[in-house]
């Protein structure tokens, strides 16, 4: 799989009795498409894989695969809190048709580097699978750092790595030590001309939820080298992403769909609405990207 373009790391709408609303999916999944987006993440964290059953799971896949044009890339979230649960998720996800999966480390466990590698193989032996490493520590508590992909640098089934570290020095190491071996996805959202300037050729993106078309924009503008015209469209949009990074990103995200006009209800609890001033402020800061 070549990454490529701009893909929405898709919330979950839901609706008031935060059952999953794919009514509400169905129109996202539409403008987003007509904004320009090259693909699809589902289940992964800015959409609340951990506040949903495995069923639940298993029907949000289902949803997006079959919305999925034959041109549009399509990858999975399959993350979970042990190898087991990773396992048994990555197997429903190859069933339905899912070749490529995004792994952070288990959530909570806090693996050590070589139980780390260790996880990540045992994914590889058990399903047919290709693996996009997600390095996404305030997240997870551990990162997936240079000694993993070390490990499986001779691993073709291992194509990539997402860098959700706001590290740029992560971006400038892999860049450095691996060239163009692993995939680059850009993950550190308020850093993405940075991040592109030093190998990223994709943008994995919780924003493009409620702003497809300026992250599509701007992506488009880096790759035809125009980089003055890119520095002006990360600037609009920067205050909207460095208020997303500031902390309430599900939250953010979700509010700025409605602002957007496809609304896709609340996080899950324990994620809150957001206030009438936290309100204010994002939509503030969205009024660049919006017009």
């Amino acid at each position: 799989m070549k990454l490529k373009g701009v893909m929405p790391a898709l919330v979950t709408p839901f609706d008031e009795d935060f059952k999953v609303d794919f009514k509400a999916f169905e129109k996202l999944l539409t403008k987003l498409r007509n904004d320009g987006v090259s693909g699809w993440v589902p289940c992964g964290s800015t959409g609340e894989y951990n506040a949903m059953t495995a069923e639940e799971r298993v029907s949000v896949l289902k949803f997006v695969k079959e919305f999925a044009n034959k041109d549009e890339l399509l990858i999975a979230g399959t993350n979970g809190g042990s190898t087991w649960e990773v396992i048994e998720h990555t197997k429903r996800a190859r069933d339905l048709g899912y070749d490529t999966v995004l792994l952070s480390s288990p959530y909570y466990a806090t693996p050590a580097v070589d139980e780390l590698i260790s996880h990540y193989q045992a994914v590889l032996d058990a399903v047919d699978v290709n693996i996009i490493l997600y390095n996404y520590p305030p997240k997870v508590g551990v990162e997936v750092g240079l000694d993993v992909m070390d490990a499986f640098v001779n691993e073709p089934r291992i194509i990539g790595i997402k860098e959700s570290s706001g590290n740029l020095l992560r971006a400038i190491d892999i860049r450095m030590r691996y060239g163009d071996r692993y995939q680059l996805a850009n993950g550190s959202d308020d850093q993405t001309l940075d991040f592109y300037l030093w190998g990223a050729t994709c943008w994995i993106c919780g924003p493009a939820n409620c702003m497809a078309k300026a992250c599509v924009d701007l992506v488009n503008k880096i790759e035809s080298g125009d980089w003055m015209a890119a520095r002006s469209k990360m600037q609009t949009i920067y205050a909207a992403m460095s208020s997303l990074e500031s902390g309430k990103f599900v939250e953010k995200v979700k509010y700025g769909c409605e602002l957007a006009g496809t609304p896709v209800g609340l996080g899950r609890r324990p994620l809150l609405a957001l206030s009438a001033d936290e309100k204010k402020a994002f939509a503030k800061a969205m009024e660049p990207v919006l017009g």
